[in-house]
């Protein structure tokens, strides 16, 4: 999949592709279904936004997405997309009418065959811009435009709004009933603590600023292994939170993962949450604490045997 960052001066083989175009936070079901309908006309191609629009109109506001940039670039790679038209989104775009968007950007700057958009898509200063104007567009400046109708599960609409939720609730099964796939959180270990590892429990640590989180607590997971000489996928028990017993209150990803033996520091990793195991607590020293991962493990991996 190729990737592309602007919409000016595009060499010719990156332009005439039929995109689908959104947010895509979290590329749910609902949202497979706009790349689906895009995918009737080749190439396919996404136009999405970098940093999310709303992420610049409110950067003082609690984290909301569900994905980074890098964990959606790999979802619409497994989804069999072309080219990733990841758009920067500042004042410049913030400020294009309906109108300039579709003749700038869509038209002379992709130079797009056809777009695809869900039937609650709006664009353009102040979300000016529907569907329908969309299609006026695109008959104006020789682009075809098709409107996908919105996905529901058991008649409660498939959204971000609706996934965040579930998974607020510790309900990762109800959040991967709609998006299609398990909730992942992606990106680059780092160095902590290491208690983990004093503990007999090594674990990969990952930063979750910028993301809306799921419950705080223990997860039984499935973990990828992006690159590197332990490519390659694994079972494991992780641990989302601030660890109480600690004193700490910067939230992060702790992951342990099952017959491992190995460095992965600065390799990026992909861990799917699964199973809600229970919340963090507190425990009355380092014995107590040791017992309940053992338990947490064992849990998980029974939890995982059964997919």
């Amino acid at each position: 999949m190729q990737i592309f960052t602007h919409w000016r001066s595009l060499p010719d083989a990156a332009r005439g592709a039929s995109v689908a175009m959104g947010n895509f936070d979290g590329v749910h079901l609902g949202h497979q279904s706009v790349i689906d309908a895009a995918r009737a006309h080749a190439p396919l191609g996404i136009i999405t936004f970098e940093p999310h629009p709303r992420e610049f109109f409110a950067p003082g506001a609690p984290a909301f997405r569900l994905m980074n940039a890098e964990a959606r670039a790999h979802r619409m790679a497994k989804l069999g997309v072309e080219r990733l038209y990841e758009l920067p989104f500042g004042a410049d775009l913030a400020a294009m009418t309906p109108e300039e968007f579709a003749r700038i950007v869509l038209s002379e700057g992709l130079g797009v065959s056809h777009v695809t958009v869900g039937q609650d898509f709006c664009f353009g200063k102040g979300r000016a811009g529907g569907v329908a104007d969309l299609q006026a567009f695109g008959a104006r400046f020789g682009f075809g435009v098709t409107i996908a109708p919105l996905l529901h599960v058991e008649g409660v609409e498939i959204s971000s709004t609706a996934i965040r939720n579930a998974l607020s609730e510790g309900r990762p099964r109800d959040a991967a009933a709609m998006l299609g796939h398990w909730h992942r959180i992606e990106g680059a270990v780092i160095h902590g603590e290491k208690r983990g590892r004093d503990l007999g429990f090594p674990t990969a640590n990952m930063g979750v600023q910028g993301l809306h989180l799921p419950r705080l607590g223990v997860y039984a997971v499935k973990v990828d292994v992006m690159g590197g000489p332990h490519a390659g996928s694994y079972s494991g028990a992780a641990s989302l939170g601030v660890r109480p017993m600690f004193g700490d209150n910067l939230p992060n990803l702790e992951t342990y993962l099952f017959d491992f033996d190995g460095d992965l520091y600065g390799q990026h990793l992909s861990v799917a949450f699964v199973e809600y195991l229970r919340p963090e607590i507190a425990f009355d020293g380092l014995p107590a604490l040791m017992a309940r991962i053992a338990q947490d493990c064992a849990r998980a991996r029974d939890v995982l045997s059964a997919l």
